[in-house]
This record gives structure tokens, sequence and C-alpha cells, in this order.
């Protein structure tokens, strides 16, 4: 017998092959995923010791073995025991949720030790869920789910197609400017924002981008024929904002000012070198164009009694 973190133990019952109690295992005390197992009960949620007898059985998750955890050819009863887990639809790729997780984490400054014992699970089985392809049950995406103060479908990308703010409105809403050194700070260092531009024809357009930013100056790379390139030597306006529908707040921030296409060969190495990120939407786009904000402001909406 050989299990992997994230699998099932299951334990039929003697007299009638009916599952009798069934857990997750969640730490593995040998590299090669033979017994002892550490299971949480799904009837207790307790975490104990098991060493399995001939009773017992290994449900296999669809994830890739961790490193120097090999997988023997099951038996013959190991083989008609186990099942294939289907993904629920719409939840992407196993490992997009562990990734998720990370993000969460890292958004909330939690350590995978203070995430693991929120969530009441081996921070080695954390690690391995954030590195990992694994495909946890929905009791563990529950419990992270409820570490990380966000919610299921959060965590699967359920939402993925839907516009951000969709939860509810706060019952006493505050909505406060923000300072200019607060904006300074939450555009700060890179992401996502949108830059409003005027088309070749006159009509307007807002384009998402990839943005650093460097000395104060909201910089992004593009192509010389798309659309983010009539930015250049214009006054445009240039927006970030984020908003947690998990807790209906958040923030965005405007910057407007002249726009530059960035010439010098120094200025665009030291660019290229300090990215992030290349831009999501691929192609050769070596085009630096500069914002230098002349006004900059911002809100934030929050419980009234933050």
């Amino acid at each position: 017998m050989r299990a992997h973190l994230g699998d099932q133990l299951v334990i039929e019952s003697p007299a009638t092959g009916v599952a009798r109690r069934d857990g997750e295992i969640v730490g593995l005390h040998h590299d090669d995923g033979t017994p002892p197992y550490d299971v949480r009960w799904s009837d207790t949620d307790d975490v104990t010791l098991v060493f399995p007898g001939p009773d017992a059985h290994i449900r296999h998750l669809e994830h890739e073995q961790p490193p120097g955890v090999g997988e023997a050819p099951p038996t013959t009863g190991e083989a008609a025991a186990a099942s294939t887990v289907t993904r629920p639809a719409g939840t992407g790729n196993p490992g997009d949720i562990g990734r998720r997780v990370a993000v969460e984490r890292r958004r909330s400054g939690l350590s995978r030790e203070e995430t693991a014992g929120r969530a009441r699970m081996s921070p080695y089985y954390l690690a391995y869920l954030e590195e990992k392809p694994a495909d946890p049950t929905l009791a563990t995406l529950i419990r992270l789910a409820d570490a990380l103060g966000t919610s299921v479908a959060a965590l699967r990308g359920g939402g993925i197609d839907l516009p951000p703010g969709q939860g509810h409105a706060l019952l006493h809403p505050q909505l406060r400017d923000l300072s200019p050194q607060e904006c300074r700070t939450l555009l700060s260092t890179h992401g996502v924002g949108r830059v409003a531009v005027a088309t070749a024809d006159g009509r307007p357009a807002v384009v998402p981008v990839n943005y650093e930013v460097v000395d104060d100056a909201i910089v992004f790379r593009t192509a010389p024929d798309s659309v983010t390139a009539a930015a250049a030597e214009t006054e445009v306006a240039f927006e970030v904002d984020h908003v947690d529908d998990t807790l209906s707040q958040g923030w965005s921030v405007l910057a407007v000012g002249p726009a530059r296409v960035v010439t010098d060969p120094e200025a665009v190495r030291r660019l290229a070198q300090r990215a992030h990120t290349t831009p999501w939407a691929g192609g050769a786009r070596e085009m630096w164009v500069s914002i230098e904000p002349t006004n900059l402001t911002g809100r934030r909406i929050t419980p009234a009694d933050q």
C-alpha cells in the first residue's frame, strides 16, 4: 500500500462491504508513501496515526506524485476498490488551486504554519498543495477558504469569468478619499492596471496593461502598432484597483499625466532589468511608455467602523 498526501484512506465494513470510515491523508512518515499515515477522519475531523489493516484501501486522487514517492502496481483488491475522482466543471487545473491558495496566503500576510494551523491541516500537506498539482477534497477547501477569509469558489477559480463586485453592499459603508502617499503605496510596485487613451479614429479606449512603478513613474511595455501606443505624447488616465467580493470592500487609484516613449537605450535596459513580469498578452512588446502623474487621487470603501 502506497499513498500520496491528499489521498483518502477508506476502511470497509467486513460484514457488508460498505465503507465504514474514510479520511484524508494529511501526513506521510515514509518517503515511499507506505504506512503509517496521519489521517483526518471525515466523521470527526480528528487527526490520528493509522496503521491500515487488511480492510483498508487507498482512494487515489489524480495528482502528481511528490518527489521520492513511487506508485507500486495495485493488487487485485486495490484495483477493484480504487476510484477516479472527477473535478467539478469549471474548477480549472488542480495546480491552479494551490497557486491561488499561495497568493491568498501571502496577501493575508500568513506563513504556511499559521495557515495550516487555522485550517487544521499539516504544514507539509499545505506545502505540497501549493507546489504540486494536488486536487484537495471539498472539506479541505472549505477549511482553507475559512482560514484565508475567502471562498471555495474563489480558490477554485469558479468566478474567473465574472466581473468583480458582485458581492452584497456593506450595511454601513464608508467611502474615504486617499492621500497622494496612500495612492503611491497602493500603486507600487507592479501589477495590472488600465490605461485610457483616444484611438486613431478619436474614440476612447480603456486597455489593461502589466505595469511597473519606477522612480514614481508608471511604465508599461507595448507594441508600436497597438492601441496603447496611442498613449505616447498625450495626456492619459491610468487606473488600478482591487475589489474584495468576500468582504464587499476595495479601493481604486487614478493617475493622470503626460505619457512619453522611453527612447534612451540605458533607460530601456534598466526598465527591462527591473521588470517583474513580461506582458501577459505576449508577443514582441519592446516599446516602453512612461506616465508621469501630475494628479493622483484615490478612494477606499470599508465598513464604517474601520
